[in-house]
C-alpha cells in the first residue's frame, strides 16, 4: 500500500508519497511520522494508493502517531487552502487533536430532544439555514437546543470561556458534549453537540445534521494570522456539503451573512426591550481642538455614586481624525466617507479607498485643520477632577489603578475585562465610524453590541452614551433605534459601488518579497493586484479565482510574505 503524505513543515506546501509497512494499518487522515531530508517530521495521509503514485524505491513511514481528520475535513481543507491562499497543512493542523489518539471512543450520542427551544430558530432550520437577529442580552442557548434536536450539532460561539459556560449548561439538561478542542476524541466517536470557539468549525462530528455560530459579527471568529480564514464561511461550506442547516445568530448580522441567508428577526418590542438606553451626545456645536471629551450629559454619570461607569476611547491603532478650524466640519473622504490623514506634503489621503485631494475642505473651503488624539491618561486626569473619585485604566496592556474602582477609562479592551457596568460612554466614537476600514461601519456596531451586554437591557438602568459629531451617522441612528438593519441598506449600496466583500474578492499582500511574488502571479483578466514597495492590493469578483491565481504564484526564498485574504483589520 502506497500513502500519499503532507508534511507538516512551515513553507512546504507538497505532497510525498511513502510505503505502508505491512505490519502498519492507516487510513486516510491518521498522523504519522516520515522521513525527509534526513530528518523525521509529522504528517497526514491524505490519500492511499492514488492511481498516479510512484511505487519504485518509496521510504516506508516510520511511525503511526494516531487518528487525524475525516476524509470530508481533508477536502473541506483543500478547498480552504485556495480560498484563503494559504498552506493545507495549517487547517490540517487545525483539525487535528492537541495530543495524539490512538483511538477513538464509542458514540455518546443521547438523541434527547431538550426544552426549551425557539420557534424562530427550528424554523430557520427547517427551512435549510438562515440567519437569527436577537438582542444583545438575549439567550442563544434555544437556538443551540433547537439545531441539537435535529441531530448531532456543532456549536462555535467567539470566546473559549463562553464556549465552556455553554457546553456546562448543554451538559446540565442532558446532552452529551464534547468541548473542542480538548474532547477531541469524543467529538469523533460522537456526541450530541460539539461546542467550541473558532476552531471548533474543523472539529469532527460524525453525521453532522445542523451547525450553529452565535455572535456571527464577532471578530473573534477570523484567524488574525495567515491564513486569515473565517469560521462562519468555513461552515457554510462545511454545511453545504454535508447538507446540513446552518443558523448564524448575531445583534447585529455582517453584510456578508445577510448575502448569504434569509433574515428572521424578532418583533421590534421584544428588540427594543433587549437593548439599553442610548443616549446620543451630540457635539457638532463644539468646538473639538478647545473642549474636553468629559461632558457635562457625562459628568452627571460620574458623579452617581450608585453607577459604575465604563469609559471607552480607541487611541491606539486608529486613523488620525481632523476636524476643519473654519466650519468645524469633519474631514472625510468625498468617495467613501471614512476619515482622511493629512501627509507631510499637505495632501489629504483615504487610507480606505486611496482617494487623495488638495488640503481643501469640502464644506467651507478653508486650508486649516485640528488633528484630534486624546490621551487615556489625560483622559484619567479630567476623569477623576470631574468624578472626585478614582478613575482605573484598562489597555492591552492591562488594568492600572485601584481594583475596586466605579470608573474605568481604556481602550475597547476595556469592554472584554470588565465585567458589569451601569453606563457605558464612548467618549469619541467618531474614530470607529470614520476609520479607514471598509468594516467600520459593522466593526463600531460590534462595539455597542459588546457595550449593551455589558450595560444590560433598559428595564435595569443601562445606558450607552455616544459622544459623536455624527448624530446622524447609519451607525449611531441603528442604535439609538435599537434596528441594526438600519444600517444594511447604505453599507450595501457603498460596498457595491467600490465591489468590496462580499460584492467582490478582497487581498492584502505585504512582506518581504512581496514584490517578486506578485510579479509570478499569472494574469488573469478577472484579477487586479495594484501596488509597489512590498504593500499590494488584489481584487478579483470571486473569493476562489482570486486564491487560485495567489496559490499558483512563487513564494521567493527566504521571503516574509503576507497574504491576508479579506483581513479583518
Amino acid at each position: 500500500m502506497i500513502a500519499r503524505v503532507v508534511p507538516n513543515v512551515t513553507g512546504l506546501d507538497k505532497r510525498f508519497d511513502y510505503a505502508v509497512p505491512d505490519t502498519m494499518v492507516v487510513s486516510v487522515g491518521d498522523r504519522v511520522r516520515v522521513e525527509l531530508h534526513g530528518r523525521r517530521i509529522g504528517g497526514w495521509i491524505v490519500d492511499l494508493d492514488p492511481p498516479d503514485a510512484h511505487v519504485d524505491g518509496l521510504k516506508p513511514i516510520a511511525k503511526w502517531s494516531g487518528r487525524g481528520p475525516t476524509a470530508e475535513l481533508i477536502e473541506l481543507a483543500e478547498w480552504a487552502a485556495v480560498r484563503w491562499a494559504g498552506r493545507q497543512r495549517h487547517f490540517l493542523g487545525a483539525a487535528s487533536p492537541d495530543r495524539n489518539v490512538d483511538r477513538v471512543p464509542s458514540s455518546r450520542r443521547t438523541g434527547a430532544i431538550v426544552e426549551p427551544r425557539s420557534p424562530a430558530s427550528t424554523g430557520i432550520l427547517q427551512r435549510g439555514g438562515g440567519v437569527l437577529r436577537l438582542p444583545p442580552t438575549s439567550d442563544p442557548m434555544p437556538a443551540v437546543l433547537s439545531a441539537a434536536a435535529i441531530g448531532p450539532t456543532i456549536a462555535i460561539v467567539p470566546a473559549l470561556d463562553d464556549a465552556m459556560l455553554l457546553a456546562a449548561r448543554l451538559r446540565r439538561s442532558g446532552l452529551s458534549v464534547a468541548l473542542a478542542p480538548d474532547d477531541w476524541a469524543s467529538a469523533a466517536g460522537g456526541v450530541d453537540v460539539v461546542v467550541g470557539s473558532r476552531t471548533a468549525a474543523w472539529a469532527p462530528c460524525p453525521g453532522l445534521a445542523a451547525a450553529v455560530i452565535v455572535d456571527e459579527h464577532d471578530e473573534a471568529l477570523q484567524d488574525e494570522g495567515s491564513p486569515t480564514w473565517h469560521a462562519r464561511d468555513v461552515m457554510i461550506e462545511r454545511c453545504r456539503r454535508a447538507g446540513a442547516p446552518l443558523l448564524l445568530v448575531s445583534p447585529c448580522p455582517t453584510l456578508t451573512a445577510l448575502e448569504w441567508g434569509e433574515l428572521t428577526r424578532p418583533p421590534h418590542q421584544r428588540e427594543r426591550d433587549g437593548w439599553p438606553i442610548v443616549d446620543v451626545i451630540d457635539r457638532s456645536d463644539d468646538e473639538p481642538w478647545k473642549r474636553s471629551l468629559v461632558t457635562s450629559e457625562l459628568i452627571r454619570h460620574l458623579r452617581d455614586p450608585d453607577r459604575r461607569v465604563v469609559c471607552v476611547s480607541n487611541t491606539t491603532g486608529r486613523a488620525a481624525l481632523l476636524a476643519c478650524r473654519s466650519c468645524r466640519e469633519l474631514t472625510r473622504c468625498e468617495r467613501c466617507d471614512a476619515a482622511v490623514v493629512q501627509l507631510d506634503d499637505g495632501t489629504l489621503h483615504c487610507r480606505r479607498c486611496g482617494t487623495d485631494r488638495p488640503p481643501v475642505c469640502s464644506n467651507c473651503g478653508a486650508g486649516t485643520f485640528a488633528n484630534l488624539r486624546p490621551g487615556i491618561t489625560r483622559l484619567q486626569e479630567e476623569l477623576e477632577a470631574a468624578a472626585a473619585r478614582p478613575v482605573a485604566t484598562v489597555t492591552g496592556n492591562g488594568w492600572e489603578g485601584p481594583a475596586d474602582a466605579h470608573i474605568v477609562v481604556g481602550t475597547e479592551a476595556a469592554l472584554h475585562r470588565v465585567d458589569r457596568a451601569d453606563t457605558v460612554a464612548f467618549l469619541d466614537f467618531d474614530r470607529e465610524l470614520l476609520s479607514p476600514r471598509y468594516r467600520s461601519g459593522e466593526q463600531a456596531m460590534a462595539l455597542l453590541v459588546r457595550a449593551a451586554r455589558l450595560a444590560g437591557p433598559r428595564g435595569r438602568g443601562g445606558r450607552v452614551l455616544v459622544q459623536t459629531f455624527l448624530p446622524n451617522h447609519d451607525v449611531v441612528q441603528a442604535a439609538l433605534l435599537a434596528d441594526p438593519g438600519r444600517m444594511i441598506g447604505p453599507e450595501r449600496e457603498r460596498r457595491q459601488m467600490l465591489g468590496l466583500p462580499p460584492f467582490g474578492a478582497y487581498a492584502e499582500v505585504s512582506g518581504k518579497g512581496a514584490d517578486e511574488f506578485v510579479a509570478s502571479l499569472e494574469p488573469v483578466d478577472d484579477v487586479m493586484v495594484v501596488g509597489s514597495d512590498d504593500e499590494y492590493v488584489a481584487r478579483a469578483s470571486s473569493w476562489m479565482t482570486l486564491g487560485q491565481v495567489l496559490v499558483a504564484g512563487e513564494r521567493p526564498s527566504g521571503s516574509r510574505l503576507r497574504i491576508a485574504v479579506d483581513p479583518p483589520r
